[in-house]
């Protein structure tokens, strides 16, 4: 009876052993081969990310990941540290490896690459350079839309205006955040050779300066199409680039009464 127990206890043992053995000659057998395929670490696309998306803004839309050196193809990302500045020409999907082809300068795409999101509409304003930040708006920038109007008489107390706009001829406001420009098309840059002289004979310091106007598409609902349209037909508009820190404050309609 002894023996048999012992026995038994044995074979238990024997049996615990050799799976044990098994298992880590089968995880050696994968390391090995994993090994054999020379594995490297490029940017897979784990979520869909749309084009214009600035490189800047990739990190939460990829993620490091191991792939057989042979399934690399040339071109592919291990990171986006040599990227600044630059934007996905194309719509990316979950899985797909990330190619350098896939960003490029913002000035190479087309007018109207940057996808309008579902239930936007574009519309395209004609703009000054200064208004458009001297011209480095590039399609898929975000801005803050103000417009300005001046009125031949001053607005009426009892009128559907702001009570600070009431009794004022001239107004500023800001109008929308978060406004997705979807191409801009402008004139080439008019670069002034450092130490050239211009027509009164002074002297030119370098400066690139924007040559003429611009027209700037931007996607907005029709509700606020209109009112952008309303602003450039009937007053003037500003557009300032937001960053990824832009404060986004609720202003007043400022008058010449509340600017200081």
């Amino acid at each position: 009876m002894k023996s048999r127990l012992l026995g038994g206890i044995a074979a238990l043992v024997l049996a615990v052993i050799g799976t044990v053995l098994l298992v880590v000659y089968v995880q050696g057998a994968d390391n090995r081969a994993a090994q054999g395929l020379e594995p490297v670490n490029v940017l897979i696309v784990k979520e869909s990310v749309p084009a214009g998306t600035k490189a800047e803004e990739l990190n939460k839309y990829v993620e490091v990941a191991p792939v057989p050196r042979s399934a690399v193809p040339d071109g592919a990302l291990e990171g986006l540290a040599d990227q600044t500045g630059r934007v996905t020409s194309v719509a990316l999907e979950p899985g797909e490896q990330l190619l350098a082809s896939r960003l490029v300068d913002p000035k190479e795409l087309v007018p109207g690459t940057v996808p309008v999101p579902d239930g936007l509409e574009e519309v395209t304003l004609l703009l000054a350079p200064e208004r458009i930040l001297g011209g480095r708006l590039e399609a898929g920038d975000k801005v803050t839309v103000y417009t300005s109007f001046t009125s031949d008489e001053e607005m009426p107390a009892n009128g559907r205006v702001p009570a600070e706009v009431q009794g004022w001829k001239q107004s500023t406001g800001l109008l929308f955040h978060d406004v997705l420009v979807t191409a801009v098309q402008k004139a080439a840059p008019d670069t002034k050779k450092a130490g050239a002289k211009d027509e009164d004979g002074a002297a030119q310091t370098g400066v690139e300066m924007p040559n003429g106007s611009a027209f700037v598409t931007l996607a907005r609902t029709d509700a606020q199409a209109v009112k952008l349209v309303f602003g450039a037909e009937f007053g003037t508009i500003w557009l300032a680039k937001q960053t990824d820190t832009s404060t986004k404050s609720k202003t007043p309609v400022t008058t010449f009464g509340g600017l200081y």
